[in-house]
């Protein structure tokens, strides 16, 4: 509270000053884009729509620096940040994106040996952080009690997320297959700080997949993410770190590196590792980018290819040696140049492709098309949908149609009614009630953890708190 009230004045000036940066005619959207009205539907195979009912407005004129001046080495999930750090989502809806390579999960259900499912698994680990690359839009805090509900008959799934908690911000998510082939689920509560140049989002809570056929679970957490030159230059972003998925009932565990830029860019993007059994014996190799590809070989013809590398290097290094030094740039962190793809060793097999984003992606945030069908509101959906449901919030729905000055004021307004109902507890001396999740243990690492009660499918929605 004390961080929101300190910067709230602040925060109120800028979004004046972004307000009125486009304005369209948005009296027909209804936020299904240029496809027109479908008749309402829970389920089932259908055209998603391609595009936002309105493009991104620019960043290039606001200053962030009146803001973020004050937030060095502060937790900036405690901070109101202006609108125009945002993009038309909710965190919630961020997190169902781990779900667009979901094929991975039905392949690793149908692979008969533990060696093949690690690998399906592991290709599904990093497919999930995928859709990150040049999102250095900011999704909108989820309110306390806000929801999202995604089924995809097409994909095989339907998920089920909530905001559980807000200080700190604690987002739990629930999902299955409709042909009861897996359980995915988890709680991520990432700590976002500001470093002066840059955004690091450090993710915290553990992801959980279960592989009901064969009695299987693997758990893992995601790598770091780190957005460079906020305040002036070129926005890119790197994830850094290392993954660690458990087999809990076989024992083997897949490591991955998640190489951070490196000097002259050469590490951008970069993903290595291996999968190891039990008793720590490499089974595979795996390598690629997260932004791209993901391949895998046997070890020997691995570290055979590495060792050839490594020679090459140390010769182009020695030629460097010889070279002046370039001065370090103080003002911006240089936009790292883009290697050439992956090169790909001989023997290896393709563990998994990103998908190609729509051309159009640069002016709808750089969504993929996966991401821009997750706020489509359908005629007649809210009818179905849970009152607590993201695609509800006015201001997202503004922003995505372009009415910035909806949007400024809405997300204020919902603020301050969030405020105001933590005060109105307060002074009842009553605790929050989550509906769909429970605080408990994770049941393979012991770890803390949200657990979904169940019955959301069941759709009744009385007692749902009044967020909107």
């Amino acid at each position: 509270m004390n961080g929101e009230e300190e910067f709230f004045d602040a925060v109120t000036e800028a979004n004046q000053r972004v307000t009125g940066v486009i304005h369209v005619d948005t009296s027909k959207s209804n936020g299904i884009g240029k496809v027109g009205e479908r008749p309402p539907q829970e389920n089932g195979i259908q055209k998603h729509r391609t595009s936002l009912p309105a493009p991104m407005f620019t960043r290039s004129d606001f200053s962030v620096w009146s803001i973020l001046k004050k937030c060095i080495g502060l937790e900036l999930s405690k901070i109101t940040m202006p609108i125009a750090f945002n993009e038309p989502l909710s965190f919630l809806q961020r997190i169902t994106e781990y779900m667009e390579h979901v094929y991975l999960v039905h392949k690793a259900s149908c692979q008969p040996q533990p060696l093949e499912r690690m690998q399906s698994v592991a290709a599904f680990a990093v497919s999930a952080v995928a859709s990150q690359w040049e999102r250095t839009g900011k999704p909108f805090n989820p309110l306390l009690g806000e929801t999202y509900e995604l089924t995809r008959e097409d994909l095989g799934f339907r998920f089920i997320s909530e905001q559980v908690s807000h200080h700190p911000p604690v987002s739990a998510f629930y999902s299955e297959g409709l042909h009861q082939d897996f359980l995915f689920h988890g709680s991520i509560y990432p700590k976002l700080k500001f470093w002066g140049k840059s955004v690091e989002a450090e993710p915290r809570g553990t992801i959980t997949l279960e592989l009901l056929k064969h009695n299987e679970a693997y758990t893992w957490t995601n790598p770091t993410c780190c957005v460079h030159n906020v305040i002036i230059g070129k926005l890119w972003i790197e994830q850094y770190g290392t993954v660690e998925i458990v087999n809990h009932r076989t024992g083997d565990k897949c490591v991955l590196h998640f190489k951070p830029c490196g000097l002259f860019g050469k590490e951008l993007h970069k993903v290595e590792g291996y999968i190891q059994d039990k008793n720590k014996k490499k089974l595979f190799m795996i390598y690629g980018k997260w932004t791209e590809c993901l391949w895998g070989l046997d070890p020997a013809a691995y570290e055979s290819f590495k060792k050839q590398e490594r020679r090459t290097d140390s010769l182009r290094k020695t030629k460097l040696d010889d070279c002046p030094e370039k001065a370090d740039g103080d003002v911006v962190d240089a936009v790292p140049e883009a290697q050439e793809t992956v090169q790909v060793i001989p023997g290896s097999k393709l563990l998994w492709r990103v998908n190609t984003r729509p051309p159009n992606s640069a002016q709808m945030y750089n969504f993929t098309s996966f991401t821009v069908s997750l706020n489509e509101l359908e005629t007649g959906m809210e009818k179905i949908l849970a009152p607590t449901d993201c695609r509800l919030r006015p201001d997202i729905r503004g922003m995505e149609n372009g009415n910035m000055d909806l949007a400024s004021q809405e997300k204020e307004r919902l603020e301050e009614k969030q405020r105001e109902a933590r005060r109105e507890r307060a002074r009842e001396e009553a605790e929050w009630q989550t509906r769909w999740f429970h605080r408990g243990s994770n049941p393979y690492t012991g770890t803390p953890d949200w657990l979904y009660v169940g019955g959301y499918f069941e759709r009744d929605f009385s007692g749902c708190p009044d967020i909107y």
